[in-house]
């Protein structure tokens, strides 16, 4: 279900502003608008949406329009054309009672320098929201509560916050921002300032929130691992355009030009990618009616040692080794029930590549993709390596 949406919405600052909207409707260049004009374009007519209940990630360089992309979804900056719509409404149109109200009551921002008031304790700073809300004293006090119980920070309610490190500050900060109970969370490079170590913790944080609560965030970062960890799309930003959106498995597989190329080229895909990229069409087996002798065929046809065995609905069931296949050949058998072996590691299609590299190394067999009982593919130590590795950086295997 779309929860925002972004319809051609462009910022321009500075002076000459109709001039400059002017050449962006024909499509002329951040750089050639600013020397025909002097005008900035901090947005370039950027179109999107954003799904309930999803991590929306925006990244890109210092200077791409993504902190004053973020800023035009809540209105703190305004667009100079162009529509935003929270759940069908178009707050572009909003007056500033009524767009108050929205802020209020369906959004919390988190900012990278924390936000928090020094001369308040955590308690109060959590409060705060609520407090602005109108919420009675009682009834905040309990929320917030609640809200820093979930961040693990309870103890800590009566302290302030030159009394916490970086990150605990920051948990802080998610903390007053959820005790809205606010439909929609902006982070905006909420992580950055942040140690890398400290910084993985509230990336984990932030997805076991997101995994308990369900919030539709839109997240700002220049780091595209951290985009790659925890978005459940990312749209990745230039010159203020939105140059390719997608997962990022799309975006790493199939970059939209040089630039996003270049841009995901040092990202380590094992960490990514998962197994239903490089997983390969499995040679099966229907164990109900067929046996060795069409075992043995099938191998010989297919050049292979191992047979995936599958019911007729094609539920895993095993494997059948060629060897064993023969031997029961030679003994009259006729079904394959007696050597299905049933020892070959299984994983979901959804499982990371660097989940199965270990695995993948010690097993004597392949390894099943099996979704609901259902097999989809088979994964090879080769082809895993293969596509690892590979120099155009496609993640996947390429028909042959």
């Amino acid at each position: 279900m779309e929860k925002i949406k972004v319809e051609h919405v462009t910022k321009i600052f500075g002076k000459h502003v109709n001039a400059a909207l002017k050449l962006v409707n024909q499509k002329k260049s951040k750089t050639e608008i600013l020397n025909e004009t002097g005008a900035t374009i901090g947005v370039y007519d950027a179109n999107f949406t954003v799904n309930e209940g999803e991590i929306f990630v925006i990244m890109g360089l210092s200077g791409s329009g993504k902190s004053t992309l973020i800023r035009l979804l809540n209105r703190l900056i305004d667009p100079t054309s162009g529509n935003i719509y929270i759940d069908g409404q178009n707050i572009s149109k909003l007056n500033k009672r009524e767009l108050r109200k929205i802020r209020r009551e369906k959004m919390s921002m988190v900012f990278q320098n924390f936000g928090l008031f020094p001369h308040r304790t955590i308690l109060q700073n959590t409060e705060y929201g609520l407090e602005v809300k109108g919420v009675p004293k009682e009834g905040r006090r309990l929320k917030a509560e609640k809200a820093l119980e979930n961040a693990g920070l309870l103890p800590y309610k009566d302290q302030y916050p030159s009394q916490l490190s970086g990150g605990m500050q920051q948990r802080v900060g998610l903390a007053r921002a959820l005790a809205n109970d606010p439909d929609i969370l902006l982070m905006d490079e909420a992580f950055s300032a942040l140690d890398p170590l400290i910084r993985k913790e509230m990336q984990d944080e932030l997805l076991e929130l997101q995994r308990k609560m369900k919030k539709t965030i839109v997240f700002i970062t220049h780091d595209l691992n951290e985009a790659l960890r925890i978005g459940d799309r990312i749209a990745l930003m230039k010159d203020g355009q939105i140059i390719q959106i997608g997962t990022g498995e799309e975006i790493l597989t199939n970059p939209a030009n040089d630039y996003v190329r270049s841009f995901t080229e040092d990202v380590d895909r094992s960490k990514v990618l998962t197994v239903e990229n490089v997983m390969i069409r499995p040679v099966s087996i229907n164990i109900e009616t067929d046996g060795p002798k069409v075992a043995l065929q099938r191998m010989r046809e297919e050049k292979v040692s191992v047979l995936l065995a599958v019911d007729k609905q094609r539920n895993f069931k095993g494997y059948i080794t060629a060897g064993d296949a023969h031997e029961a050949s030679k003994r009259g058998e006729r079904h394959l029930h007696g050597i299905l072996r049933k020892d070959m590691l299984t994983v979901p299609p959804d499982t990371l590549i660097q989940d199965v590299l270990s695995p993948i190394s010690d097993s004597p067999t392949p390894i099943a993709v099996v979704k609901d009982g259902k097999l989809l593919g088979v994964l090879i130590r080769g082809v895993v390596i293969e596509a690892l590795s590979s120099s155009n950086g496609s993640g996947g295997v390429e028909d042959e």
